[in-house]
């Protein structure tokens, strides 16, 4: 049937029901549900999440119908649609009408959604809007019932994943978050077998709170590591503590916990959005790289202190006053101690480098990142040796919306 972009009585009565449809539906029951309240309205819908490398896109499978093939992320209509936060048409005049929808919760990209309608809708501007409202309360659903199931898990790995990427995983936040006046991007490689690196933040108010971590070692052990130092900084930030105590209680988890001496590197962030004035410790860890316009102005040398786990009484608070618009970008090791086969290193001019290239390309952060990972791992010679981890945090407004439709 013709779907009547005037009909809002309509629409709300398919939202009603899939509402309802999916209060008890299981992950992998939701494509059908989906399926089944939009063909009223003539609507067919394709949901593909992404795989955690950020590679491939690949369709959730419906019954009685052949899955169609995962699609590449770089190189497709659909890939553009997921890596630019934008929707794409691939030609308004063939029947049936296509659109590619960013799937995203939050600001969180969780892939896209292909969405047919047959005969193409006389107002497709409206229609378009429609379908993005839609697609956003997919994503929100999705999100909801992934803890509690596998199948919406399987669906976004290529590969069995190690028991240290299990641990630490579960315990990250989402890669992506946007508020009114920032975006926080992380990511972290290998995705599959990650040792000792995490990265957290929490906002509250005008205070953005950031960390990156690097536990010594791999494997499980090292991700015993890192998940309580993570867990021992988190609950000293959330009984509102500053970052000098933070660090003090990573310090007695690690020290209590691994008499052998087992310490974690990493920055610790703290950016007052209301004055710019940006407070930091650096526990052993390359220092954070501060960005203005679309270059790299600086590296942050303060705020030094020995790694976490092991007591220093000179911890001393890094400041330094940001302006609205710049970037932050905290690394690990493994991201500049990547090396080719002959032997040449990753490098911060590298990094540096392709950070800009990408800033002044105006690309979301989550895209700017996405494509670092990469660049890192094309650059190595066989499996990664250590963890490569990278957050972004962008102070304006420009950059949150740049990661929403």
């Amino acid at each position: 049937m013709s779907w009547d972009v005037e009909a809002g009585a309509t629409w709300h009565a398919v939202i009603v029901d899939l509402l309802a449809r999916v209060n008890f539906a299981l992950g992998d029951e939701l494509p059908d549900e989906i399926n089944k309240a939009t063909a009223p309205i003539g609507l067919d819908v394709t949901i593909y999440l992404v795989d955690h490398e950020q590679q491939r896109l690949w369709p959730l499978p419906r019954q009685g119908k052949p899955p169609p093939p995962p699609m590449s992320v770089d190189g497709s209509l659909a890939g553009r649609a997921f890596t630019s936060v934008r929707t794409q048409v691939p030609d308004p005049d063939t029947a049936p009408y296509r659109m590619w929808v960013p799937l995203i919760d939050g600001a969180e990209r969780l892939g896209v959604a292909e969405v047919l309608v047959d005969p193409p809708p006389a107002d497709r501007t409206r229609f378009q809007r429609w379908c993005e409202s839609l697609v956003g309360l997919l994503g929100h659903l999705v999100a909801v019932k992934m803890p509690y199931g596998d199948s919406l898990h399987r669906a976004r790995r290529t590969r069995a994943m190690s028991a240290a990427g299990e641990l630490l995983t579960q315990l990250l936040p989402p890669l992506t978050f946007s508020a009114h006046r920032l975006s926080i991007s992380a990511v972290l490689e290998p995705c599959y077998d990650v040792g000792g690196d995490a990265f957290d933040y929490a906002v509250d108010g005008p205070i953005a709170r950031t960390m990156v971590l690097d536990a010594m070692g791999r494997g499980l052990r090292a991700g015993l590591t890192g998940a309580t130092a993570l867990g021992a900084l988190r609950a000293a930030r959330r009984d509102d503590h500053g970052l000098y105590a933070m660090a003090r209680a990573a310090d007695a988890a690690l020290t209590e916990q691994f008499p052998d001496l087992r310490f974690v590197t990493g920055v610790l962030t703290e950016l007052n959005m209301d004055s710019g004035l940006l407070r930091y410790i650096n526990a052993g860890h390359p220092p954070p790289l501060l960005m203005r316009g679309a270059k790299a102005v600086r590296e942050l040398p303060g705020g030094r202190r020995l790694p976490l786990g092991i007591e220093d009484s000179r911890i001393v608070v890094g400041e330094e006053i940001l302006e609205p618009g710049d970037r932050l970008l905290l690394y690990t090791d493994g991201v500049v101690e990547a090396y080719d086969q002959g032997g040449d290193r990753f490098g911060v001019e590298r990094l540096v480098d392709l950070a800009e290239r990408c800033a002044a390309a105006g690309m979301p952060g989550p895209e700017t990142l996405r494509r670092l990972a990469h660049s890192v791992l094309a650059h190595q010679d066989g499996p990664p040796t250590d963890d490569a981890t990278l957050l972004l945090l962008e102070w304006s407004p420009q950059a949150a919306e740049r990661t929403q439709l």
